[in-house]
């Protein structure tokens, strides 16, 4: 166990508040133990909860660990305007590997605004953390950081570069990459494309949108509830920030806020389609439709920070295990 690891993840989480408090957000503590709701877009890669193997025990329902607090934090958005969380996502990710874990902490922001201010609020907490670390003239002892690792954090101190989708794809083609429109970027991709921009980190903006009628199959899983471009058909106003080393570190999206828009478009998700195979369907989202059609909902926007991939990029770890104190994955419980 790296004590100085630990030392540096606190810090991390440190900026993180720090940058958001002195905004006004507001911390929300989110349930863990949840319904369906409590899933990103893959279901299958949810743990399910049994006591004594009693599946349903939740009042005949079925509980799962949480993997995102977004839509508890959506909830609040109408009556508090910048919220966010901090805790543990879990998922059954079968990968042994330097990418994946079943268990890490997740950073999470929802705030009332739009998704240019959603960019500028995930480069600057990035910032705040690259900032407060360089301020600390101890960091390289007191955190184990090497000078490059520092340049590093110095040179990310700028304006992101910033590329849609169908840009992404058109680079990489160029780069020698053999990708199709509608396919999933793969982390070696995300490296190719840092490193065209000197080891910058980059957001990849407007991917497309899973509810599309149009056009080839998309393999690109979103959210259901991404907010469709108005200006660019077959694309969501959604973004996932790369960062050398940790590849997707954040991924966020402006959000649908009309509630009979959500259910069309959560019923036509790859997402339900697997819930209703799982033994799910409406209850599982009963609640937080209900909660928009009775308090009504505003436009908004958020997204979800990993932190070890966020500590993947300072310390220049290939590795995800080198970036947790505590490994967990398919081969490691303790």
């Amino acid at each position: 166990m790296e004590i100085s690891l630990t030392k540096l993840v606190s810090h991390v989480l440190r900026s993180f508040r720090d940058y958001l408090e002195e905004k006004g957000y507001v911390e929300v503590a989110v349930p863990r133990l949840v319904r369906a709701s409590g899933a990103c877009e893959n279901v299958n890669t949810l743990f399910e909860v049994s006591v004594d193997g009693d599946l349903t025990w939740f009042n005949q329902k079925r509980g799962y660990l949480a993997q995102t607090g977004q839509l508890f934090l959506e909830a609040f958005v109408p009556f508090l305007c910048k919220v966010y969380c901090t805790g543990p996502s879990f998922r059954a990710e079968p990968r042994v590997d330097h990418r994946h874990l079943t268990e890490f902490q997740l950073l999470e922001i929802e705030f009332s605004g739009g998704f240019d201010h959603l960019l500028e609020e995930i480069e600057g907490i990035v910032h705040r953390m690259a900032s407060d670390l360089l301020k600390n003239k101890d960091a390289e002892n007191e955190f184990n950081l090497k000078e490059e690792d520092l340049r590093r954090l110095e040179n990310c101190l700028q304006d992101f570069p910033r590329l849609t989708y169908d840009q992404a794809i058109e680079l990489l083609s160029h780069l020698g990459q053999d990708i199709l429109w509608g396919e999933d970027i793969t982390s070696a991709m995300e490296q190719k494309i840092t490193g065209y921009f000197n080891e910058l980190p980059v957001f990849i903006t407007r991917f497309p949108d899973p509810c599309w009628d149009f056009g080839k199959e998309i393999e690109v899983e979103k959210f259901f509830n991404m907010l469709p471009d108005p200006e660019n058909p077959g694309r969501v106003l959604s973004c996932d920030l790369i960062m050398p080393h940790g590849g997707e570190a954040v991924g966020a999206a402006a959000r649908v806020h009309e509630a009979e828009v959500l259910a069309q478009r959560l019923s036509h998700s790859r997402m339900f389609k697997r819930l209703v195979d799982r033994g799910g369907g409406w209850d599982d989202f009963e609640w937080y439709l209900d909660r928009i059609r009775e308090n009504g909902c505003v436009p908004h926007a958020g997204g979800g920070f990993g932190l070890a991939r966020i500590i993947q990029f300072i310390k220049g770890n290939r590795d995800i295990r080198e970036s947790v104190s505590f490994i967990s994955n398919k081969e490691s419980l303790i």
